[in-house]
């Protein structure tokens, strides 16, 4: 089950988009397989319904996930939804290693950090 933190500064809706991604990436929601409705989740997780429904249409538009009028969100078929995770997380990996650049970071320091958040992230699979 998704657990959201409604104190959080960071806006529910990319929270769940997060969660999301992270539960597909996972492996825990499998290539074509349905999820909540925009009702159901919104109602077990205590949150808007709007909310619920911009953090499906983001995660559509980043083609993680698709429509069927009438039936319901469904997870990319395929490798597509975790090829897209993959994809925007090297983009996130690019921006922040410009950032590090431009703020005067060394290369063998964003190696390193690289490296540690690496290995810790494997201690914990």
């Amino acid at each position: 089950m998704l657990q959201l933190d409604l104190q959080s500064r960071q806006p529910i809706y990319e929270q769940l988009i997060q969660k999301l991604s992270e539960m597909i990436s996972a492996g825990a929601i499998k290539p074509e397989e349905q999820l909540p409705s925009v009702r159901t989740l919104a109602r077990d997780l205590g949150i808007n319904p709007n909310t619920v429904q911009k953090a499906y249409q983001e995660l559509e538009r980043g083609g993680i996930i698709y429509s069927v009028a009438g039936r319901g969100s469904f997870i990319a078929p395929g490798n597509r939804a975790n090829e897209t995770l993959c994809r925007q997380s090297l983009i996130r990996i690019r921006e922040a290693v410009a950032d590090g650049r431009r703020t005067g970071l060394s290369h063998r320091q964003v190696e390193e950090t690289v490296r540690s958040v690496y290995e810790e992230g494997t201690k914990h699979d």
